[in-house]
């Protein structure tokens, strides 16, 4: 079994964030970059299924150099190989297609990544890879267990769960509790160092995105406090000025 592992390079979420260029561009000085969470729960459950089903992992990642330390996280944790396109991701449709482009030939079993990233939280990569590689997509997974060619999948829907039958190939979003983060030992820190990681030239794609400006959440109000022996007060506040009651 070969099992392909797209992750992401995102902002740790403790980073302050800034933009610069006339706020057109994120401003990376100083910030802190980390597996996606959701692409960590992705790996983690490919390493779940290396172990029962003796398969190879491949992470791939779209980004430039800097992005290889995340990378070679992840192999630390339990990847084999590591692929990285050499590239800038601009949007969700440049990211897939050089996906797709790396995976169409591969012979992968099972395409795993998050639901999301948490720098864009757009949700839609894993179906535009799906759809170019002509291939089922699901998402959000919360629960995946292989027997054979098959794959029974649990995953989320608006009030409850739903229960799925899927054929390998097919490409999925995961998300918590498919699996257990998995912290890289020492022996899994030093071999990542000599495992391979590929790097391959993007394949060329029109740009769908301009952005025009960035900008940061409007600053929380101050914080009003009430006492408990006067709800009345309290109930003021939520009906006449923060108006929800």
């Amino acid at each position: 079994m070969k099992i392909l592992v797209c992750i992401t390079n995102v902002p740790d979420t403790t980073s302050k964030i800034s933009f610069s260029d006339d706020k057109k561009k994120f401003n990376d000085a100083g910030v802190q970059f980390i597996i996606g969470p959701y692409d960590e729960y992705a790996l983690s459950k490919a390493v779940d299924l290396k172990e029962k089903n003796n398969a190879t992992i491949v992470v791939l990642n779209v980004g430039g150099p800097e992005t290889e330390p995340t990378i070679r996280k992840a192999l630390a944790i339990g990847a084999d190989e590591a692929i990285r396109v050499n590239a800038t991701p601009t949007d969700a449709w440049f990211v897939a297609k050089q996906i797709a482009a790396v995976a169409k030939d591969g012979g992968y079993d099972l395409i795993l990544m998050g639901r999301e990233s948490i720098d864009f939280n757009g949700g839609v990569v894993h179906g535009m890879v799906a759809e170019l590689l002509g291939l089922p997509s699901v998402s959000p997974v919360m629960k995946l267990d292989l027997e054979g060619t098959k794959a029974t999948i649990a995953k989320e829907i608006e009030g409850g769960k739903e229960l799925l039958e899927v054929s390998l190939p097919f490409v999925a979003g995961c998300q918590e509790p498919i699996s257990e983060w998995k912290i890289p030992n020492m022996r899994g820190i030093m071999s990542a160092r000599t495992k391979p990681l590929t790097v391959v030239e993007p394949v060329a794609v029109e740009g769908n995105v301009v952005y025009d400006q960035f900008s940061l959440p409007a600053p929380k109000g101050a914080v009003k406090l009430v006492d408990a022996s006067d709800p009345a007060k309290l109930f003021d506040l939520l009906k006449n000025e923060a108006k929800v009651l």
